[in-house]
């Protein structure tokens, strides 16, 4: 069995334990475990901002469990704390709503309504079993009835005595969604068995010393996985590196920064994208975030546009999305833009001032909660892109880093009102 910290938080599936204080969400993330990984007490709220654990749970393999606040708390603090939790169900891959055995009201009701609204896969615990009078009242029977054509599973458990908690971790296992947990291709799918691909690495001045960045680091990880062939270079090494294969590579991936001086120096025939677009794809709907760089050409002097950031990172004077983006799309509507960036898990909740939004590559995230930002744009009917792709269409070569993903060329040239 790998450690525990061998897999990526972003690549775990994310597992949620919610419901109101006291019902013992704390102590059924120590029996999950089978080890203390949480302070539990008697005392309501113990818990108070959301705690991640990640761990090797048989039977399902690497996940991320966030055990969180009751989302009955009271007083000015509560209210914090429950806005806190609430922003984990953006990243939650299934919900574990716990309740006290025998106890279910008007608010685990709204709650499990909620949990479906967001098509969060939740599986109901009745936890402390051991307190409850052996048989089931008919009462009971009919609310577990009720509550099984609503919920993924119901289960009766005591996070106590241990009884159930083997089944939990089973049922689990089939509740979450097809895939969840799998290594994902990143690039490794767009070259041909034993493909060679050629990796252009600006070092960046944001990048600790001796390290590369987390999404040059998971490509190159997963070419070597796949058996796939790597070369990596500057990008003023790209040219003189190409000129000495006996044959092109099948792809080239760039730094968006470096775009324009790749794209010159890489043949029209050998296809081009770059780290960000290929976690457009990776981690939300590249289709979508390619047809959202469109709107840039929408855009006019003094439109309000969102920068976000998934990770919190310190910023350096030429910094990307503070500095570099916004520069190069004011030199591409032809004056100044009203540029918010929010770094974190910060994102507005009224998205209507945006003409458009702009996100990293989410490298550090899981894709569940770049879907649901892509997903609130939708609803708010404002444009969505990415990085690398607005980045590629500020500089007129979108349509070629977009190349190796047909679907996402097709949206982003309708979108432009195009035939590819």
């Amino acid at each position: 069995m790998s450690r525990p910290e061998s897999t990526p938080r972003a690549f775990r599936p994310h597992l949620g334990l919610l419901g109101r204080r006291n019902v013992g969400k704390s102590s059924l993330l120590n029996a999950l475990a089978g080890q203390r990984v949480a302070i539990v007490s008697e005392v309501a709220g113990t818990t108070t901002d959301p705690v991640e654990k990640a761990m090797e749970l048989t039977p399902v393999g690497p996940v991320l469990f966030v055990d969180t606040a009751g989302l009955d708390d009271v007083g000015a603090l509560g209210a914090q704390r429950i806005a806190a939790t609430r922003k984990v169900l953006e990243r939650l891959d299934v919900a574990i709503l716990v309740a006290v055995a025998g106890q279910w009201s008007a608010f685990e009701d709204e709650l499990l309504a909620e949990l479906a609204g967001n098509e969060i896969p939740t599986v109901v615990v009745f936890n402390q079993a051991d307190r409850l009078p052996p048989g089931v009242s008919a009462a009971a029977a009919d609310l577990l009835a009720r509550l099984e054509r609503r919920a993924a599973a119901v289960m009766t458990l005591s996070a106590l005595t241990g009884d159930g908690v083997e089944a939990l971790r089973w049922r689990l296992k089939e509740v979450l969604p097809a895939g969840s947990g799998a290594p994902p291709a990143i690039a490794s799918d767009l070259l041909p068995p034993g493909g060679l691909a050629v990796l252009v690495i600006p070092i960046d001045k944001e990048a600790p010393q001796g390290r590369l960045i987390p999404p040059q680091v998971q490509v190159l990880r997963d070419l070597l996985d796949a058996d796939c062939l790597s070369l990596v270079v500057k990008e003023r090494e790209l040219r003189a590196a190409l000129d000495r294969l006996r044959q092109p590579p099948d792809l080239v991936i760039t730094d968006s920064q470096a775009f324009l001086k790749v794209a010159a120096d890489t043949p029209p025939a050998v296809p081009l994208t770059s780290f960000s677009v290929l976690f457009a794809r990776l981690k939300g709907d590249l289709p979508v975030m390619a047809a959202g760089a469109a709107a840039i050409d929408r855009l006019r002097p003094g439109d309000r546009v969102l920068i976000a950031e998934a990770c919190a990172h310190h910023p350096i004077g030429d910094d990307i999305g503070r500095v570099k983006i916004p520069r190069w799309l004011e030199q591409y509507v032809g004056g100044a833009l009203a540029v918010d960036v929010r770094a974190g898990r910060e994102f507005p909740e009224d998205l209507s001032p945006y003409r458009l939004v702009i996100h990293c590559g989410a490298c550090t995230w899981n894709r569940r909660q770049v879907l649901y930002r892509v997903q609130r744009c939708q609803r708010a009917g404002v444009p969505m892109t990415n990085y690398g792709v607005a980045i590629a269409h500020s500089m007129g070569i979108a349509k070629r880093a977009l190349g190796p993903f047909p679907a996402a060329q097709e949206a982003y040239l309708a979108a432009l009102g195009l035939r590819g």
